[in-house]
């Protein structure tokens, strides 16, 4: 090719500075060519491995579009349409993926290898020759250095020799490797444009092939059923913006009538609550022990399955169950740091859930959704109605009195008709739940008085007793909590049994009969129908301290007396036999009723800890008051045999100083008989004294003996 520069080879003997500039200048030639080809081969062998990703893409789209109607999705049906389609799909791309595996081949053969060559042959050749070409030159520099320091005489022929032809050697190669790396760095000229041209031709001719055979694979016939399937999309398109435009407006639609539900809380007012459910679902926390007294809360969505309720945490298939509701009991409780709880027990009493609903609607709908559930109302046709029937009349059937005032006007002749109607409601509301199987309607009449209403807050005779006796005494102002200005100190403080418990107030009845636990057993039967009945479901929590002398109720926020039972008052206390921690006592008070007997009122508690325990620790505590009594009794009767001995001591003591007083008195009298000398004076004469000062002196002596006697 005219106008290529090239390094004269004819001059390469005599190795001049022009030379070896100009040889300078090719090496650099050489070195951009080196530098230019290295990113050309990079581009190339970036679109060679595009292409065979691109190749191995398309086979396996084509596979995946084969297996599609090996497929079972979840929630779509078998369709034919859709895999006769993506079969015509998965044909043409087969084909397709035949082109660009031939595509790659081509490549391969018509642009990788020219390049390939040229990078690893003709590129490496010359920077071979060039080391050789420098380390000659180098070899020969030295040669010419050694002959020009040669001597002029003549025993220096054998190392002349040696270095003329050490000089000649050198020489030869020199110019040998000079001239054969001035052919390379010439003809690398010719070379780069082949491996710039080369490469680029069969890239394009590739792609002609490969746009040849793809025209005569895709005939009128795909071209016509691509047109078809583009109609189908469209048509698929269209009907999804539809789809969506009505889901948009149900979305709106939704989020107009849910904005009260938004609320945690929401206004009973404004969302009231249905009490005639037999079926409900949501999320609830449900309360898990972890140790003796810590606890933790898990949140699960629980959902009723006829007479089941059952639970199901996030990420699982399916739920499982957590108890069986049918004739179980179900009521609100107050714990410690939660809001909106209640409690559901198994008929049987072995299984307790404690669970929080997100507001005060939820917790009342599901306590009368498992309420009418164990009431068996889900087997009836229709349920939601005979649910709604129950729940009126048990409204109309009883009323709960919420304080003693109330209770004594509705004992009054013209409502006692209704007090009755209550009772038995109540009673038959209950049925067989929580009722012993032994008890008669008979044995219930003589166990629970026939026109006590319910009393379900913890107002007791008790402090109203002490209100109306403060206020009849007068004695100036009155605590409001019931006790007196003037309250003594208790003598509890001193007692020997201190025991606090957690209990929350049930209710309480007056009854009839105090002999056994069953008056007991029924009351708490009664209560707990009363108040699933009428959803009652707040309940007072107290702390009930158990000493020596008396019962108390104090409130855990004051530490204020609540209510006070003498211990001597408690007649009966017991546990439920399946609830553990349902427990109660009978008290029987001393004042009288207008027939004279003794009133006696039971009283319903639930504990956090056995109930068991806290009877056994009244009984404790009435076993250490009577024997405090007793021991009380023998240290007074001892007290008073002690004094009686003293007294009788005393007065043997008294008889024995009378008896010598006498004696002394007797032996002075007999010593005064005899004739007394007279007593000499100072001046040796006698001094006669007379009677009077003789008796006198007598009676002195006498008051001296008798001082020291006592003394």
């Amino acid at each position: 090719m005219p106008g290529i520069d090239k390094l004269p080879i004819e001059e390469t003997f005599e190795d001049s500075p022009q030379t070896r500039s100009l040889l300078g200048v090719f090496e650099e030639d050489a070195a951009a060519i080196s530098n230019y080809s290295q990113k050309l081969f990079q581009a190339m062998n970036r679109i060679y491995d595009a292409q065979n990703e691109l190749s191995a893409a398309t086979h396996l789209t084509s596979k995946l579009l084969k297996e599609y109607e090996k497929q079972r999705f979840p929630l779509c049906s078998d369709d034919e349409v859709m895999s006769s389609t993506l079969q015509h799909f998965a044909k043409v791309i087969d084909e397709l993926s035949s082109c660009h595996a031939v595509l790659s081949t081509q490549l391969a053969d018509a642009m990788m290898f020219p390049i390939t060559q040229f990078k690893e042959r003709d590129l490496k050749e010359i920077l071979t020759l060039k080391e050789v070409f420098q380390i000659a030159s180098d070899d020969h520099d030295m040669a010419i250095n050694r002959y020009s320091r040669l001597s002029k005489r003549r025993d220096n022929e054998k190392v002349k020799g040696e270095v003329m032809e050490d000089v000649y050697t050198s020489r030869k190669k020199h110019h040998q490797t000079m001239m054969h790396y001035f052919l390379a760095l010439n003809t690398l000229q010719y070379k780069k444009k082949i491996a710039i041209l080369e490469p680029l031709l069969g890239y394009m001719q590739a792609q002609i092939s490969f746009f040849k055979l793809g025209s005569e694979n895709l005939t009128q016939q795909w071209e016509d059923f691509l047109t078809n399937i583009g109609t189908s999309v469209q048509n698929v398109r269209r009907e999804m913006d539809g789809e969506v435009d009505v889901m948009q407006q149900t979305i709106q639609d939704l989020e107009q009538a849910s904005d009260l539900l938004y609320m945690p809380d929401p206004d009973p007012s404004q969302v009231p609550v249905n009490r005639n459910l037999t079926r409900k679902a949501g999320y609830l926390n449900r309360r898990n022990k972890t140790g003796l007294v810590s606890s933790s809360w898990d949140r699960q969505y629980f959902f009723t399955q006829g007479g089941n309720l059952m639970g199901q945490a996030r990420g699982h298939v399916a739920g499982g169950l957590v108890m069986d509701i049918d004739n179980c009991s179900v009521m609100a409780v107050d714990c410690e740091d939660r809001r909106f709880c209640f409690q559901i027990t198994s008929f049987d009493g072995k299984k307790v859930a404690i669970l929080q609903a997100d507001s005060r609607k939820d917790c009342e709908e599901w306590i009368a959704t498992i309420n009418n559930i164990s009431k068996r109302i889900y087997l009836s046709e229709n349920p939601e109605e005979i649910a709604a029937r129950v729940n009126q009349s048990a409204l109309e059937a009883v009323t709960p009195s919420p304080s003693f005032q109330q209770r004594h006007e509705s004992m009054r002749p013209s409502t006692q008709g209704r007090s009755r109607a209550a009772r038995t409601s109540s009673v038959s509301s209950a049925g067989s739940e929580t009722a012993s199987p032994a008890l008669s309607v008979l044995s219930l009449d003589s166990l629970v008085a026939p026109d006590t209403p319910i009393q379900f807050d913890i107002i007791s005779p008790v402090s109203e007793e002490y209100a109306g006796q403060a206020k009849a005494a007068g004695q100036g102002r009155t605590n409001p909590f019931g006790e007196s200005g003037d309250t003594p100190p208790e003598a509890s403080e001193d007692s020997i049994l201190h025991q606090l418990f957690i209990v929350r107030f049930l209710g309480s009845m007056e009854v009839k009969n105090a002999d056994s636990s069953d008056v007991i057993y029924e009351t708490m039967r009664q209560i707990l129908a009363a108040r699933a009945i009428h959803n009652i479901f707040r309940m007072t929590e107290s702390h009930l301290l158990v000493t020596c002398e008396c019962l108390k109720l104090i409130d855990p926020q004051t530490q204020v007396t609540r209510l006070r039972f003498p211990l001597s008052s408690v007649v009966v206390c017991s546990s439920h036999q399946e609830n553990k921690r349902l427990f109660g006592f009978v008290l029987q008070t001393a004042e009288g009723r207008v027939d004279g007997r003794p009133v006696t009122v039971c009283y319903i508690f639930e504990s956090n800890n056995d109930g068991e325990k806290i009877c056994d620790s009244v009984g404790l505590a009435k076993q250490i008051a009577f024997h405090s009594e007793m021991d009380r009794k023998a240290t007074e009767k001892k007290e008073e045999q002690d004094k009686a001995k003293e007294k009788q001591q005393e007065e043997l003591s008294k008889q024995k100083q009378i008896e010598k007083d006498l004696e002394e008195q007797s032996r002075l009298i007999a010593a005064s008989s005899r004739p007394t000398p007279p007593a000499p004076s100072a001046d040796g004469q006698f001094l006669v004294l007379s009677k009077s000062q003789s008796e006198d002196s007598e009676a002195g002596v006498e008051g001296r003996e008798k001082g020291e006697s006592e003394a």
